[in-house]
């Protein structure tokens, strides 16, 4: 009987990346069904669950990893379904920590080549998924931008209703407990961005990347404020703009489908953008925050929540994120982030970190996702719903190992007074603000039809 592809494969793997894939934490199951065991994995014991088990399903997976041995070439594999996975995806991912230094050289990748051969490997790779975006253009122009946000939020609503449940809010939740409801959670984080924002009946609100509504709806239902929200994705604007007049409150929000450098509008009381920065590029913040700066009336507050990067790390096109997630997204430090706002003139207030609420929203969504995976795929395909189950774990332990946060940056337009309590904790407890000192400068009466406000300074 001729050896098995497992036995053949074998030996070959000591010789590649320093030996780094014959110390494997999982099972690797070839396309013969032959296994090759988990060599670094932790002895079976009573109450441990066995290693996790990688399967080869088309052997093109292998030429496509050694033609693109980084997250490209795995991605591809992973979102074309050559490779799959038995067990829990974030669990795998742990196991795997000690392999992400692994590198293959050039002469890796030739002996690799070469062993594909042996075992009639074709040498062709599998092609890019269709989930794998292609943009073309200046990076971060208007068009482009379109380009990249359709192409993660341009789904089916009703797989992101799977998902994120019923509150359609994709951003982190804010937990009281890790055993709290996802959805008791997400209703928390909405009320604490209107509490900081000093939210009044009769207000003007502008929601920067709007998503589904769900925070206009919340600010117009609970805080009696007038809203507008705007973002680049149609199908988002659809959905918002059904919700309000389900809820009854098509009177008083307003969702457009435009760019946050495309506004012209009298000046607003407060601005919030929730999970937006992270789509504006470094070399944007600067005009990102001077359009905030500008969409605000004196002495009204911003409020800016997203992702930052705590550790650094060099901009690829080459990652799992940036081809199939977030295409042209990019994280910045929180420090970048508050300077821009103080260079246009905005006075940074506050900044809360929410990094450990971040594993248990995404962890709660890839409950939802495993509950009704066979939906998900009916909905926006296989391709899709692997992205996801992906992209979610690995982002929760990377919130997790403190590589990337997540913070609430409140910011105030200088020129009239403020109105922020004077204790910290009173920000989300809606006591009431202190009277303007005497001789304070009272906020200017906004005319009807007013212009847009020039940034300060």
């Amino acid at each position: 009987m001729p050896p098995t592809l497992a036995a053949r494969l074998a030996p070959a793997l000591e010789q590649l990346a320093d030996g780094a894939l014959a110390r494997r934490p999982f099972v690797l199951r070839l396309w013969d069904d032959s296994e090759l065991p988990a060599t670094a994995a932790p002895a079976p014991a009573a109450g441990v669950p066995p290693p996790p088990r990688l399967r080869v399903r088309d052997p093109r997976a292998l030429t496509t990893i050694a033609r693109h041995p980084d997250q490209l070439g795995l991605g591809r594999a992973w979102v074309s379904g050559a490779l799959e996975l038995d067990g829990d995806v974030e669990a795998a991912l742990a196991a795997c920590e000690s392999l992400r230094a692994a590198r293959l050289s050039w002469r890796d990748r030739l002996r690799a080549l070469r062993l594909a051969r042996q075992l009639g490997v074709p040498l062709r790779p599998l092609a890019p998924p269709a989930a794998e975006a292609r943009l073309h253009g200046r990076r971060h122009s208007l068009r482009r931008d379109r380009v990249a946000v359709r192409h993660h939020y341009d789904v089916p609503t009703s797989f992101y209703r799977l998902v994120l449940g019923p509150s359609l809010v994709y951003s982190c939740a804010c937990f009281a407990d890790p055993n709290e409801s996802l959805e008791a959670a997400q209703e928390r984080k909405l009320e604490r961005v209107c509490r900081k924002l000093g939210l009044e009946p009769g207000q003007r609100l502008l929601d920067v990347g709007c998503g589904w509504g769900s925070l206009l709806l919340h600010a117009a239902r609970r805080h009696g404020v007038r809203a507008l929200g705007i973002t680049l994705s149609e199908s988002q604007a659809v959905e918002a703009r059904a919700r309000a007049a389900a809820a009854g409150l098509s009177d008083r929000v307003e969702v457009r489908v435009a760019d946050y450098r495309e506004l012209r509008e009298a000046p607003f009381d407060a601005v919030a953008s929730i999970g937006m920065v992270e789509h504006v590029g470094v070399d944007l913040l600067e005009t990102y925050a001077r359009r905030l700066a500008a969409l605000v009336r004196p002495g009204g507050r911003i409020l800016n929540h997203g992702i930052v990067r705590l550790r650094p790390a060099p901009r690829s096109d080459r990652t799992f994120i940036a081809r199939y997630v977030f295409p042209d997204g990019e994280l910045h430090p929180l420090s970048a982030v508050q300077t821009a706002f103080e260079r246009v003139g905005l006075e940074v207030r506050d900044a809360e970190g929410l990094r450990e609420h971040y594993p248990l929203t995404l962890r709660a969504w890839s409950r939802n996702l495993d509950h009704n995976r066979a939906a998900a795929v009916e909905q926006a395909g296989a391709e899709r719903e692997r992205v996801w189950r992906l992209y979610m774990a690995g982002a929760a332990l990377a919130f997790e190992r403190g590589e990337i946060g997540v913070f609430q940056t409140l910011a105030v337009r200088p020129g009239a007074p403020h109105r922020l309590p004077l204790l910290r904790d009173q920000l989300t407890t809606g006591a009431a603000a202190p009277p303007p000192a005497r001789g304070a400068r009272r906020a200017p009466r906004r005319r009807a039809q007013s212009s847009p406000a020039r940034p300060p300074r």
